[in-house]
């Protein structure tokens, strides 16, 4: 049996990753970050390491000391590391993050990926085994978005795309022709209830893949939490076959609850 390194950050996504993965015939490594990674990630994985965000180091040894080849990352690691005065000043990170002077998220994720390959890793797409959780093309609830809401659409999407080929987020937020708000490095959850506050009301959110998307990491998605964070009344559109949907049999019940729109779309037909 075939051994896959993971290396897990936040949510349900290592989780889903590791779970598809075994049901494949793959055997799991889990490399997961503290204070990042669920716990009960350990029901579906072979063998855990624990590490610090500090001691990303180490990954390469683990995974060599466990036979593994090919390494996958599922969930984002919590960004604000970046500005913690404690990890940054270990000697390991100090001189890994010396080296970017862009500290954007593809420039350090291809750095990390560049180090992992010179080491002797290949870095599979994060999205291998879930091609189910990513939708295609459709309405997604029952109730369809408004005219309003497609015009909406349609400026959030050339939003999003500029927003991602420059690296700075795959969400934007928008009501009446306004954007309310774009997503950076607080996450789309944060951007939604920013956009929230200043609509006092519903909003369209729409997230994209970036033009040059790298599914190895990064990967736009959605799940159960954005539709419990979008106001009632609300639209989320996401880019089909690119954007994973987590809980989505949950999360379509709720937004048809909550009066909220899902649809997933093509988003070539806005560039």
């Amino acid at each position: 049996m075939e051994t896959i390194g993971l290396i897990a950050g936040r949510g349900n996504f290592p989780i889903l990753f590791a779970s598809e993965a075994r049901k494949a015939g793959y055997g799991i490594v889990a490399v997961c970050i503290k204070s990042n990674t669920r716990r009960c990630i350990r029901r579906y994985v072979n063998k855990e390491y624990w590490l610090s965000a500090a001691e990303f180091n180490r990954m390469v040894d683990i995974f060599k000391h466990d036979g593994v080849r090919k390494v996958a990352m599922a969930g984002q690691i919590n960004p604000y590391f970046l500005f913690n005065p404690k990890i940054m000043s270990y000697p390991d990170v100090k001189d890994f993050f010396g080296k970017i002077q862009d500290r954007r998220a593809d420039t350090i994720f291809r750095a990390f990926s560049n180090k992992l390959e010179s080491a002797g890793l290949e870095l599979l797409d994060s999205t291998s085994f879930l091609s189910s959780y990513m939708p295609g093309e459709g309405v997604l609830t029952k109730r369809n978005p408004s005219q309003e809401e497609d015009k909406d659409i349609e400026l959030g999407i050339k939003i999003a795309k500029h927003l991602g080929s420059m690296d700075i987020g795959q969400s934007v937020c928008v009501r009446n022709g306004v954007i309310l708000a774009v997503e950076a490095i607080e996450g789309t959850d944060n951007a939604i209830r920013r956009a929230a506050a200043l609509s006092r009301s519903s909003v369209v959110l729409v997230k994209a893949a970036k033009p040059s998307q790298d599914m190895r990491f990064d990967v736009p998605a959605v799940g159960l939490v954005t539709i419990k964070n979008l106001p009632g009344g609300s639209c989320l559109a996401i880019e089909a076959g690119k954007t994973l949907f987590f809980d989505l049999k949950e999360a379509v019940g709720l937004a048809d609850r909550k009066n909220i729109a899902i649809l997933s779309i093509q988003a070539k037909d806005f560039s």
